[in-house]
């Protein structure tokens, strides 16, 4: 499927329900540290619940080793600063989304190179930004509904009945 690539994570809470999102649409989650906790948080377990099985998960010791590791992959990064919306661009399987930390974002210096594929959701001006696990659910979405929703189940099950 997709790539979510969160760029020194702070909030294991945020990670956790990114992870959980992950393990639910089969994307990869890929996290480059440093991270501001650790990996055996108990807010990011209870957060991710019982998904930690579904989840196919990936460490970096900074972005140059992610970037060396993914070379050739095709990136977006998500943001605040960027002209385009995440609406604008066509995604394809195998994309790698990139997030930045909850209290700066992602490098200017990575954004300034990268122009074309920066994105972002579209939002009052006073709002400073969106929580991450929603703007990580937000841009997913997209991307999984402009490929399709492949390999995911195709309708909802009732309990009691059927449909």
């Amino acid at each position: 499927m997709f790539n979510i690539v969160l760029v020194e994570p702070e909030i294991p809470q945020n990670t956790g329900n990114i992870a959980r999102t992950c393990a639910a649409t089969g994307c990869k989650l890929h996290i480059v540290r440093p991270m501001g906790f650790e990996i055996d948080d108990k807010k990011l377990k209870r957060a991710g619940l019982d998904y930690w099985h579904l989840l196919g998960v990936k460490y970096y010791d900074n972005l140059d080793c992610f970037f060396e590791e993914t070379k050739g992959g095709r990136y977006f990064y998500s943001t605040t600063k960027a002209i385009k919306t995440y609406t604008d661009v066509s995604f394809c399987e195998g994309d790698y989304i990139l997030f930045g930390k909850e209290t700066k974002g992602l490098p200017e210096e990575l954004l300034h190179g990268n122009k074309d594929s920066c994105i972002r959701i579209p939002m009052i001006g006073e709002a400073r930004s969106l929580n991450l696990s929603n703007a990580v659910a937000i841009v997913v979405y997209e991307a999984l509904r402009q490929t399709g929703f492949v390999n995911l189940k195709e309708k909802g099950q009732l309990t009691k009945f059927e449909w």
